[in-house]
């Protein structure tokens, strides 16, 4: 296993092609500041420079919370100017957008912030003690860290302003059953279940995993006509590479396919 490299808020290992981000302020429920930030843009740049690195897995550390929210000491600092620079959205605009896959292993509480880093990762597998909630109504400002936009997708529009204008807690079965989260496992075997999930991942053509995120997420905010036309163009993209040569005659062979890298 390497340590990768070193960050003040996040601990960063890599093993198996797998990067692992601990996000690492127990003592504070790993409330999100604009260190941690900082290092989560640094942690995204680490990764997608490495070829090592096929998928990213993020979690908290303790047993207590994921990320517990933004850090309320800076909080009531913020100004409008703050609101416009929005670290915090921009962060997770990029994280969401990040070519390799991403996995929110969900230990505890998942709260405004910390809601919206999950929601920002390709997929959310909880704790059975993870509870997930976009509170900030209380706080008399919304989520803006693209809360607002990703829950509204990821659980319709409805149960979207419903969690949004109550801020009420949503426990890790709810999450499942609305579609919040893919799963939901003991805490013990949260990261084993994460690791599995992107060790499968990595056994998949690393271009055709690539473009499928770049289609489903782009196709998301266009018809469904031009989201097929972007799908189409993709697909006759792979059907040049090397990783479908390898993909289908490993499949006629019958044997496990041997794609060049991530």
């Amino acid at each position: 296993m390497s340590t990768g490299a070193q960050f003040e808020t996040l601990d960063y290992e890599i093993a198996d092609g797998i990067a692992t981000v601990t996000i690492s302020r127990p003592e504070v429920r790993n409330a999100l500041n604009r260190a941690v930030l900082a290092d989560l843009r640094g942690v995204l740049a680490a990764a997608r420079d490495d070829d090592s690195v096929g998928a990213v897995v993020f979690t908290g550390a303790g047993e207590k919370a994921f990320v517990a929210g933004a850090d309320i000491s800076q909080l009531v600092k913020h100004n409008l100017h703050t609101g416009l620079e929005s670290q915090m959205q921009r962060t997770f605009d990029e994280l969401e957008s990040f070519e390799k896959p991403t996995i929110a292993a969900v230990n505890g509480f998942a709260l405004g912030g910390g809601c919206e880093l999950a929601m920002s990762c390709d997929i959310r597998i909880a704790s059975a003690s993870a509870r997930f909630g976009l509170p900030e109504t209380t706080l008399g400002i919304i989520p803006g860290a693209g809360g607002t936009q990703r829950l509204g997708r990821l659980v319709g529009v409805g149960r979207a302003i419903e969690l949004v204008l109550t801020g009420r807690l949503v426990g890790a079965d709810e999450a499942l059953r609305i579609g919040l989260v893919t799963s939901v496992v003991e805490p013990e075997d949260l990261l084993a279940e994460a690791r599995s999930t992107a060790e499968t991942i990595l056994t998949k053509g690393p271009l055709a995993v690539r473009l499928a995120k770049i289609v489903i997420r782009s196709g998301l905010d266009a018809d469904r006509t031009t989201g097929q036309v972007v799908e189409r163009l993709a697909q006759s993209l792979l059907y040049t590479t090397q990783d479908k040569a390898e993909g289908t005659t490993a499949f006629i062979e019958k044997r496990v396919a041997q794609f060049g890298g991530h």
